[in-house]
């Protein structure tokens, strides 16, 4: 047996878990809801506040597929309850972010200012002009949207200017000697 696949799934109170034909998965809770498609060699059993995962057979796609599926599952009752968050930290003279109505303003150095638009249940919150904070239910969106606001200005080694995740470290390289 996974390990990972094996480990319960306890389920807040103000949690519905409902799986319906096909194994469609669906979550409710406090912060939205949350649905995915399993594949079929998965199976739930819920039993009070506990959900368990278990798989038909022995077969190497179905031991890597029970994994998985418990801990999709997991991140989604972790969603609607909590929900993600991803920091990005802004590093350079005149980089700075800016929020206009749900609208996500960067300056980053280029000619034009590079916009990203709320949505898709993603917010944007700003504790300062080089802070972004990227929230959400759904973690796979959040650090989705989080990797191409990074991609739009990665830090470079020689200054560490642009954008990176709090806690990142940047393998810095010496510049030139000089003569």
């Amino acid at each position: 047996m996974s390990r990972i696949g094996r480990a319960p799934i306890n389920v807040p109170a103000n949690v519905t878990v409902t799986v319906a034909a096909g194994n469609e998965v669906t979550v409710k809770g406090p912060l939205g809801t949350l649905s995915h498609t399993f594949a079929d060699c998965v199976s739930f059993a819920q039993e009070g506040a506990v959900l368990t995962v278990s798989r038909a057979s022995d077969e190497a796609e179905h031991r890597a597929l029970h994994g998985l599926s418990r801990t999709l599952l997991n991140n989604m009752v972790v969603g609607v309850t909590t929900g993600y968050a991803k920091t990005l930290q802004i590093n350079g003279v005149g980089y700075r972010a800016e929020k206009q109505g749900k609208r996500l303003v960067l300056s980053l150095g280029y000619s034009h200012p590079v916009y990203f638009e709320e949505g898709n249940g993603i917010t944007f919150e700003l504790p300062d002009n080089t802070t972004i904070v990227v929230k959400g239910i759904d973690k796979q969106v959040v650090g989705q949207i989080a990797a191409e606001i990074r991609a739009k200005r990665p830090p470079e080694p020689y200054l560490g200017k642009g954008i990176r995740y709090v806690g990142e470290k940047i393998r810095r390289k010496a510049g030139k000697t000089g003569k």
